[in-house]
């Protein structure tokens, strides 16, 4: 796909956020970590599991100077409504993106075709708007917050510390490598 390392593009759009009806774009990303989490659509079934498992998570996001967007391609006024009526969804207090001109999962590559539904993704993207992590999984599985969370601390990890990796399971903290010449065939 070639996505990662690359630039978020343009984009404008409506967010219904904390009860309030609030204008997004490309440059409201800019300047803070951000992840784009991306669902096929409101009032379905694995969706909210997701959403509400992300809104357990986005306190300690927060804390670490990210913003999340979710994204479908529902409008805003749909999200306000699914907010206001089912519990998991109305723990989120985070962006909730209205993508009916399918723009922004246009611009991620995730819009299916011909279905005007997003695929269910994530996307981290750094202060700099380029996207570092991408997650795509097929319409029945879920995806865990937590593992995102670790992920997006080692993304910054690996911002913040220059010729520094994290190895697989790596949590904050823990061990990271060096890669060299002499670190090949080592490990």
């Amino acid at each position: 796909m070639g996505i990662i390392g690359s630039s978020i593009k343009p984009f404008t759009t409506q967010s219904y956020k904390a009860g309030k009806f609030v204008e997004v774009s490309d440059a409201d990303v800019k300047g803070k970590w951000g992840v784009f989490f991306f669902y096929p659509a409101d009032w379905t079934f694995v969706c909210p599991t997701e959403l509400e498992d992300l809104a357990d998570q986005y306190a300690d996001l927060q804390a670490m100077g990210v913003e999340v967007f979710a994204v479908s391609t529902d409008t805003h006024f749909s999200h306000k409504s699914w907010h206001d009526s089912s519990p998991a969804i109305s723990k989120i207090n985070y962006h909730m993106l209205g993508d009916q001109n399918h723009v922004i999962s246009n611009n991620f590559g995730v819009l299916r075709e011909g279905q005007g539904l997003a695929d269910r993704a994530t996307f981290v993207v750094d202060p700099d708007g380029v996207i570092q992590v991408m997650e795509i999984t097929c319409e029945g599985v879920g995806r865990n917050a937590v593992e995102l969370v670790r992920k997006i601390k080692a993304a910054i990890y690996v911002r913040e510390h220059p010729g520094q990796v994290c190895p697989a399971k790596w949590e904050e903290g823990g061990e990271t490598l060096a890669p060299s010449i002499d670190l090949v065939g080592k490990i």
